[in-house]
C-alpha cells in the first residue's frame, strides 16, 4: 500500500487538523491509523456544490520505510563564456527561458525595455498618483512582465504543453509559497512575486547570464533569411546564436517592426470586454451556499469562473481577483485599459473580473494583420475620452447596463483613478454589448444574485491576449520566414498566462538547445 494515491473529501476543520485528516485517510484506505507513516498532499480544491463547503484532496499515502520523493535539482551551470541566446522580455517566458538554458549550458542575454521590478513600481505608483503613463515602464511592461502585478495567478495544470510542475518547483525554489504546488486555484500575490522575480533575475546572474534594462529592441539584424541578432532603439546591437522573442500582448512596436518589414504576421482571435466588481461578500454568499460559523472563517474568499455561449461567440470569466482591486493598464498616453490584481491575503473587500467576448478578424474587417491592434486602441481611446481625458474609466451599475441606462449615482469601486459614469453599452460595440447582455442573464442562472444593483462594470477589458501571432514552424518553434527567431509566449499569440508562458520559454529554449547541439556542439 506504500505510496497509494486517494481522492478524498473532507470538511474544512478535518482538512486543518493533521490527526483528523490521517484518520480521514486511514478509513478511506480501510488500514490502521499507525500504519500510515506520511500523508503527501497533491491537489487541494474547495466543492461548495451541496451546500456545506467541503475540500476535495488527492492524498499520496505512504507506509513502511516509503517517503515522499525529494523535490527536483536544477543544476544550474555557469554559463560565462558560453555562446549566448538573445532573449527579448523579461516576462515569465523570457525568464524561463534562461533558467532552462543556464540548465543545458548556453548563456542567456536578457533585453528588458523597462524597468528591474521594484523600480518599476516608482513609475506604476506615479501613473497612480499623477496619471502619467510611462510607455516603457508600467502595469504590463518591464521585469517581470504583466502578471507581476496583476496577482500571479497560475492558471495552467495541464502538462500536455510541457512539466507544469518544474514551473512551480522553480517558483517555490525563488520565494513563492509551496502551496501553489497543491492549490487547484493557485495564486502568488502581487505583494509576494515582485521578490520572486528578483532572485530569479539574481540566479540567471549568479550564473553568468547577462541583464539589460531600459534596453528596448526596435530591429532584427538579419542576413540570408536568418536573425543573427538585435537592434535597440539606443543605437546598440547584440548578437547571438539564436534570438527568443518574449515582448508580451502589449509589445504593439513589434507588431509594428515585423509589419513594416514585411515579415509574416498574422491576426488572430481575442477578448474584449468589462471589468465586473461585486462586493466580496456577496460572491462569498453565493459561492459558499451561505456558510456561517467555524467553517466560514477558513474558507478563502470565494472565486467563480464562468463561461457561455451567445449565438456561437464564447462569453467568459477573465483574470478574476477574489479579495481583489481593479487597476490601469495602459501602456501609453491617451487610453484606458483596466485590470484586476490581488494580494496574497486577497482580503479587499471586492472581487472582480474580467467579462470578456470573443472577438475575431471577421468582426473589424480583417483586411490587414494590424487590423486587431488598431480595432483594440480605438476602443481604448474612446474610453479615455469618455473619461473625460483622464485615466479615470467610465463605469455603469450592472443592472443599468442591462436595461441602457446611464448610471445617475455612481458607487465607489476599488479602481485606483476612480470612475466616472459613462454609458458603456453605448462606447462598446454593439457585437460585444449583445453577448454581454445575454451572457450576464445566463451567469446569474448559474449564480443567483449574481446581476445584482451592487454590481459595478468598469471599462474597458481589452488586454486579454495578442491580436496578433507570429508564425512559428511547428516542429523547430522557428519563425517560418526568419530562421534563429523564436517567437514566443503572450506576445506571439502562444500563451495565455503566467505558468504557460513559462511553458513555452521553456520548449523554445529546449529548441535552441537541440539546433545548437545538431552542429555536433557540446555544452
Amino acid at each position: 500500500m506504500s505510496g497509494k494515491e486517494i481522492n478524498i473529501s473532507v470538511s474544512l476543520e478535518t482538512a486543518a487538523d493533521e490527526r483528523l485528516l490521517r484518520q480521514a485517510a486511514a478509513k478511506a484506505v480501510g488500514c490502521p491509523e499507525d500504519v500510515i507513516t506520511h500523508l503527501q498532499l497533491l491537489r487541494r480544491s474547495i466543492d461548495a456544490r451541496r451546500g456545506t463547503p467541503l475540500l476535495q484532496l488527492k492524498l499520496q499515502i505512504y507506509t513502511g520505510d516509503a517517503s515522499p520523493p525529494p523535490p527536483p535539482v536544477f543544476n544550474y551551470q555557469n554559463v560565462t563564456g558560453k555562446p549566448p541566446v538573445i532573449i527579448v522580455g523579461a516576462g515569465p517566458a523570457g525568464l524561463f527561458a534562461a533558467l532552462k538554458l543556464l540548465e543545458k549550458g548556453l548563456k542567456p542575454v536578457i533585453l528588458e525595455r523597462g524597468k528591474a521590478v521594484n523600480e518599476r513600481k516608482y513609475d506604476i505608483a506615479k501613473l497612480t498618483r499623477e496619471q502619467i503613463v510611462n510607455p516603457n515602464s508600467n502595469w504590463c511592461f518591464g521585469e517581470g512582465g504583466a502578471g507581476t502585478y496583476s496577482d500571479g495567478k497560475l492558471y495552467t495544470r495541464s502538462n500536455k504543453r510541457g512539466n507544469i510542475g518544474h514551473i512551480l518547483q522553480q517558483l517555490v525554489l525563488h520565494g513563492a509559497n509551496p502551496d501553489i504546488l497543491v492549490d487547484a486555484n493557485a495564486h502568488i500575490g502581487t505583494d509576494k512575486l515582485p521578490q520572486i522575480i528578483a532572485n530569479i533575475r539574481k540566479t540567471i546572474i549568479a550564473h553568468g547570464g547577462e541583464y539589460y534594462f531600459d534596453t528596448q529592441v526596435n530591429d532584427m539584424i538579419v542576413k540570408n533569411g536568418e536573425v543573427l541578432g538585435v537592434k535597440t532603439i539606443g543605437g546598440t546591437s547584440f548578437e547571438g546564436v539564436a534570438v527568443i522573442l518574449a515582448t508580451g500582448h502589449s509589445a504593439r512596436d513589434i507588431y509594428e517592426l515585423f509589419d513594416r518589414k514585411g515579415w509574416v504576421l498574422e491576426a488572430k482571435a481575442f477578448a474584449m470586454g468589462v471589468r465586473a466588481e461585486h462586493p466580496q461578500a456577496l460572491i462569498n454568499h453565493i459561492q459558499y451556499r451561505g456558510a456561517k460559523g467555524a467553517a466560514a472563517s477558513l474558507l478563502p474568499a470565494a472565486a467563480y469562473s464562468l463561461v457561455t455561449q451567445v449565438e456561437g461567440r464564447g462569453v467568459f470569466s477573465f483574470c478574476m481577483c477574489p479579495g481583489g482591486i481593479m487597476v490601469p493598464a495602459a501602456t501609453a498616453p491617451g487610453e484606458v485599459v483596466v485590470n484586476g490584481m490581488s494580494n496574497s491575503l486577497r482580503n479587499s473587500p471586492y472581487a472582480n473580473a474580467g467579462i470578456v467576448v470573443q472577438v475575431s478578424p471577421a468582426d473589424y474587417g480583417g483586411n490587414s494583420a494590424l487590423d486587431g491592434l488598431y480595432f483594440q486602441h480605438e476602443i481604448e481611446r474612446r474610453m479615455f475620452v469618455a473619461a473625460n481625458n483622464s485615466q479615470r474609466a467610465p463605469a455603469q451599475r450592472l443592472v443599468d447596463f442591462m436595461n441602457k441606462k446611464t448610471t445617475a449615482a455612481i458607487q465607489k469601486t476599488s479602481y485606483i483613478h476612480g470612475v466616472t459614469a459613462a454609458p458603456l453599452h453605448e462606447l462598446l460595440p454593439d457585437f460585444i454589448n449583445n453577448s454581454l447582455w445575454q451572457a450576464f442573464r445566463n451567469f446569474d442562472k448559474k449564480m443567483h444574485g449574481y446581476l445584482s444593483n451592487e454590481a459595478m462594470l468598469v471599462a474597458v477589458e481589452s488586454r486579454t491576449s495578442s491580436p496578433m501571432r507570429i508564425p512559428r514552424d511547428s516542429l523547430t518553434l522557428e519563425h517560418i520566414q526568419l530562421k534563429h527567431l523564436y517567437p514566443c509566449g503572450e506576445g506571439a499569440g502562444y500563451a495565455g498566462g503566467i505558468t504557460s508562458s513559462a511553458i513555452d520559454g521553456v520548449n523554445c529554449a529546449e529548441k535552441v538547445v537541440k539546433r545548437e547541439t545538431s552542429y555536433g556542439i557540446k555544452y
